[in-house]
């Protein structure tokens, strides 16, 4: 079996966000569920916690679940990446 390697705390975006909407992990799934997508409680929280690669369709269901744009997931690995290169850029000077 392969072992996932995330380069990125994708899974931090999504617990960060479901947080923010006042959401459990449960009430997560059983929207999900509710949508036709068939994730385990345990698969769920393997995905935040970068264990489980997230599948597109899953995604686009939080996209819905959350009432929020792409964009949002991405944030925080935007400003890591932001932060990342300035410091390449301060190191390097």
């Amino acid at each position: 079996m392969q072992k996932i390697r995330p380069d990125m705390d994708f899974g931090r975006c999504i617990e960060r966000i479901r947080r923010s909407r006042k959401l459990s992990q449960k009430n997560v799934v059983d929207k999900l569920w509710e949508m036709g997508i068939k994730t385990s409680a345990s698969s769920y929280a393997k995905i935040e916690t970068n264990r489980l690669n997230i599948k597109t369709s899953e995604l686009i269901a939080l996209k819905l679940i959350f009432d929020v744009s792409f964009d949002e997931f991405f944030k925080d690995l935007l400003n890591e990446i932001n932060l990342s290169d300035k410091n390449e850029e301060i190191t390097s000077k």
